[in-house]
Parts: C-alpha cells; structure tokens; sequence
C-alpha cells in the first residue's frame, strides 16, 4: 500500500467539520470538542472495485497481513503503509449458523448466525480495534498507551504492549468493577494496572485527564483509529454471507463503539458500491446501564443529520450526577452509564434505520445459557445481542424469516464465575453473584449430579441422566 496523504481526520460536527492530519493524536476536535471520523479521499485512494480484490489478498495469507481478520481489508481503511501495520493475527474469528439459538430466538431454521468475536487473541472484540489504534500509536511514535476499562480492552491493549514491546501499557479500572478473568490478562501481561475508587465513567474521566497532561496515547474507543479496526468485524460477517447482507445486526450497546464502527462501515460500503442495501442495526442495552435506551426512545434523541439536541444529552448526564446514578448490571463489559461513542451511535442508528431495546440481567443469563448450550459460549454482555434479538422477534420487529446475526463480543471464559452461579446446585453461591443483581431463576441450569464414589452409582447417574 503507497503512504496515505488522504486519509485525514474530520469533525463530526456539520457546523464545524474541520479536518486534521492523520498524524495528530485527536480524541476530540480541538474547534469545538466533538469526535472525529478517519476519512479518505476515495478518488485518490482507490478502493477496492470488486470484492474479488479482497479475496485475493485471503488467498496470499503467507503475508501477515493477509492473515489478519482485520487488515486483509485495509485497503478498506487505508491510514497507514504495510510496513507500519502491526498485528497478531487478530480477526480469525467465525460466523456460526445456529438453529438451535435460532429456535430461542424464534426464527426459521438458517436464519440466526453468531459472530464469535471471542476467538480473537485476547478473547474479545477488542483486538479488532486495537490493532488499529495500536498502528497509529506506532505511527505517532507513542512509548506509553492507556485506557479505562470495565477488562477487554485492558486485556487486548496489554497484551499488544506485551508481544510487541513497542510501548507500556497503562490501565484505569473501577473498584470491584472487574471480572476476574479479564483483570488476570492485564495483570498477567505486564501493564501498570490502576484500580481507582469510582466506576467505569469515572476511570474513563480521569484517564482522559491524565493522557492529555502527560501526553499518553489514549486508546478507548474515543479514539477514531479504534472505530476502523472494529469495521472489520462487519466485513467478516459480509464475506462469510457470500458478501450479501443480512436483515439485521444485533449488538450489545456499551460504550457503543462497535455499532459506530458498523453504521459506518455500511455506510462506506455503499457509497464505495460494494453493497446495494444495508441492514438494520439493532443496539441492545443492558436494564442496569440503559443511557442509549432512555434516551432514544423514552426522550427522542435522534441524530437530526448531527444537529443532535446536545442540552438532552446534557441534562440527562446532569441528573444522573444529582441522583448519584450508577451503572449496574452483571453484563460488565456494558455496564456504562456515559457511553463516549453516543453521537456516532445515533449516525449509525439513521444510517442502519435502526432500534435500541434494553434487557434484564436474567434474560441475558437465560440467553447466554443456550448460547453456551449451542457451543459458542460467551460472557454475560455478548448474550444481550441474543436477548435483544428474542425480544425483537416477540414484539414482531424482526420477522421469523429475516436473516439475522447476532455479534458475540466475547468468550465465556472472560468471566466465568457468573457461569459457574448460574448452573450450580449451590443456592449461597447463586445468590451472592446473581441473585443480588436480581436473577431469580436458572430455567436452563446444566447442574452438575452428585454421586459417590462408587461405580454402580455412577452408572446408574449416567443411564438416568445421560
């Protein structure tokens, strides 16, 4: 790939759109404070016409970056040279037809398609980010990376600092806001890991501080460069589906990066004339952290061609501030009250004509539990795509016979204690990590049965249960 002179970074403000180079580290306009797009001049970088362009480059996977998920497509978001690029083989991840999540679901058979994000190296969908926002850092000559994090993204940037040693690793978490099997990536991989008194919203506060007056290189999703890695994961879903779009892609709704990252994506997409229709977007929120969902749809909020009411979204985080609301909800990847992404959310919402719905814990427990039963298993947030999806399809907006895929942001293992409550014969221990974030019941528990340890009782166990 030449140097890239035309990809720039542009104001998503109509009222302002100023433009920068792709060499400033921007996580906001400096005009007027508002995010920022990676643009490309397409005439000048010349897209791929045809998808067999993009094929091409799968069938010359010796090249490390053909073998990548994420930058195979790059001339799809062409910031940087080859020789720039870093990556670990991020992206190899699958997109699983299933009837027997589908018939949860309530769809026809063929119709429901899990994208497992959880293969990627890190476990989650974060490595198709921060593989690109790790390449601009590089870029930009940056020695030390940060973010705040609810543990994805601290495990994928830790682990990037760690094989590459091309920078440390400075992470910001909340008390008590953490998986165990997220924080042990961080810990494990070497970054200097803050635990603050505070939630995900005031780590991310303080990280943003912190990296501007130390000039630090901040990579959550604020960060533009995030946002076309994370595109990737779309592309994946078109060529697995013979590059025809489905109806609908459900996503859990965080800090909502990856549904920006997807409206725009489609968005490109048609424009460049690879695709001829695109699909809705469902965002789902979990109940406990539901700012997107307030604010859609019980006050209206909509991206009004980016002449979005900013004094809504305003007094909302005001009155959150007075009441001393917190997010809450066993779905910790999600649990997020301030999402960073929320006006390129609502772009991605009009673009993709789009719906937001938010589920309770316990439908999302209930989901992942035949995810899992299925073989995919996930962590709690990944199930809401499944949850919103069953309620999606109950309320008849999705249609039995629409083709929907379903985003799973990450694998069971991220946190496991919540799959162990959930299938255990152990009331305590299910009360103390479900039942207090108002999971009553476990209708689809795969208990372990106990036996002693004698073989005619464990032959009897096995013909009565097996």
């Amino acid at each position: 790939m030449a140097d890239a002179p035309s990809a720039y970074q542009k104001c998503l403000s109509p009222d302002c759109g100023k433009t920068y180079d792709i060499g400033q580290v921007l996580v906001a306009c400096p005009a007027c404070g508002e995010l920022l797009d990676v643009k490309y001049d397409w005439d000048q970088v010349k897209p791929p016409s045809s998808w067999k362009e993009i094929e091409a480059n799968w069938a010359r996977r010796d090249n490390r970056l053909n073998f990548s998920g994420v930058w195979r497509f790059r001339s799809l978001f062409p910031y940087a040279t080859d020789e720039q690029i870093v990556t670990l083989g991020e992206g190899q991840t699958l997109l699983q037809q299933t009837d027997k999540v589908g018939d949860y679901v309530g769809l026809d058979a063929g119709k429901l398609h899990l994208q497992y994000e959880g293969m990627n190296p890190s476990g989650s969908f974060k490595d198709n980010g921060m593989t690109a926002a790790f390449t601009h850092a590089h870029i930009v000559g940056a020695k030390r990376a940060a973010c705040a994090s609810t543990g994805n993204t601290s495990a994928s940037l830790a682990m990037y600092c760690s094989v590459t040693q091309l920078m440390k690793a400075v992470i910001f978490i909340g008390s008590g806001k953490i998986s165990y099997g997220k924080l042990s990536q961080a810990l494990d991989y070497g970054a200097l890991t803050l635990q603050i008194a505070g939630d995900f919203d005031d780590a991310m506060a303080r990280v943003r501080e912190v990296t501007k007056d130390l000039g630090i290189y901040l990579v959550n999703s604020v960060n533009p460069f995030r946002l076309e890695g994370q595109k990737s994961v779309m592309f994946r879903v078109l060529e697995a589906l013979r590059w025809e779009p489905p109806d609908w892609i459900v996503v859990p709704g965080g800090n909502l990066g990856n549904s920006s990252a997807f409206g725009k994506a489609f968005a490109e997409l048609k424009e460049l004339g690879l695709i001829t229709r695109i699909p809705r977007l469902a965002v789902i929120n979990a109940s406990g952290a539901d700012t997107l969902d307030q604010l859609y749809n019980q006050h209206g909020l909509r991206w009004n061609e980016g002449r979005f009411d900013q004094d809504l979204i305003n007094n909302y985080y005001r009155n959150m501030d007075e009441t001393g609301a917190k997010a809450s909800t066993l779905a910790s990847a999600i649990e997020i009250n301030r999402p960073v992404n929320l006006t390129k959310c609502l772009r991605a919402l009009h673009d993709c004509d789009g719906v937001v719905r938010q589920v309770s814990d316990q439908e999302i427990m209930d989901a992942k539990s035949q995810v899992g039963s299925g073989g995919m298993g996930c962590e709690p947030a990944s199930a809401a795509s499944v949850a919103g999806a069953k309620m999606l399809r109950e309320e008849g907006v999705i249609a039995p016979s629409d083709r929907v895929v379903c985003i799973l942001t990450g694998h069971l293992l991220k946190d496991p204690n919540a799959t162990v409550a959930y299938h255990t014969t152990d009331q305590d221990y299910f009360n103390q990590v479900l039942g207090s974030r108002g999971v009553k019941r476990a209708a689809h528990a795969n208990r372990a049965v106990a036996v002693k340890n004698e073989l005619d009782e464990i032959v009897q166990a096995i013909q009565l249960y097996g």
